[in-house]
């Protein structure tokens, strides 16, 4: 009763101004996916907790190569431009040993796809996510689509572009500018990826088994608030 009426208060949410693409249109028609291929062994573990990781578009199409594939929505362009996107909601258990792969039927359809695209705008990797995450805390794409979208609607995301321009910019600035955002969540409970030269590529936010903010573990957490990060504007 309590997962449910956290996912209802959190629909009603306006959508974010910083959370969401830049003027996103779902396209006419996709390719379907190929079914995914699992990387690991199945794992049908108790829940302990939960991970929405939100990536950073700009750093992720950084290069060039994905801005070319007609495939990858994310980065060439053809439905609209990017920032934070989300990555996935995922369940989280014992370390090393999260629940992964219970199932990978049913498949989602190519409607439900698309309704999801400005969100995750990576087809294959809605899938992906689906069968290897959601499968283990929903029954159906659908309902783990419907979840992931109630968690995303219900968080304010910094602007990362203004952000990116502050001198001396470190770890500890965009999680109490997150926090600012979004009161209920701890500094602690903000995670930080980043790549070779200290760049943003994830916010991973860390929440207990009823979908509360929970403080991260340290290999969540990431990078201490006064190291140094970069973000890249994809310019």
């Amino acid at each position: 009763m309590i997962r449910k009426a956290l996912l209802i208060a959190a629909l009603a949410l306006p959508l974010p101004a910083f959370a969401q693409a830049y003027q996103c249109r779902a396209p006419q028609r996709i390719d379907m996916p190929q079914p995914p291929r699992p990387d690991g062994p199945r794992r049908d573990t108790p829940i302990t907790g939960y991970t929405l990781a939100i990536s950073w578009s700009p750093e992720f199409c950084r290069g060039g190569k994905a801005a070319k594939d007609p495939a990858n929505y994310q980065c060439n362009g053809a439905i609209g431009r990017f920032g934070f996107v989300l990555h996935g909601l995922w369940p989280e258990s014992t370390p090393g040993k999260y629940p992964q792969w219970c199932s990978l039927t049913p498949r989602p359809t190519e409607a439900e796809l698309k309704a999801n695209m400005c969100m995750t705008p990576v087809p294959w990797l809605l899938e992906h996510e689906w069968a290897k995450h959601g499968s283990c805390m929903a029954k159906t794409p659908a309902a783990y689509f419907q979840k992931s979208q109630a968690m995303w609607r219900a968080v304010r995301l910094p602007d990362a572009d203004r952000l990116s321009r502050q001198p001396n910019l470190t770890a500890g600035d965009l999680r109490r500018a997150f926090v600012a955002l979004n009161p209920r969540f701890p500094v602690a409970s903000v995670g930080i990826r980043t790549g070779n030269g200290g760049w943003l590529r994830e916010v991973q936010l860390c929440y207990d088994r009823k979908f509360v903010p929970t403080p991260c573990d340290k290999a969540k957490f990431g990078p201490k608030n006064d190291v140094p990060l970069n973000i890249w504007r994809g310019l």
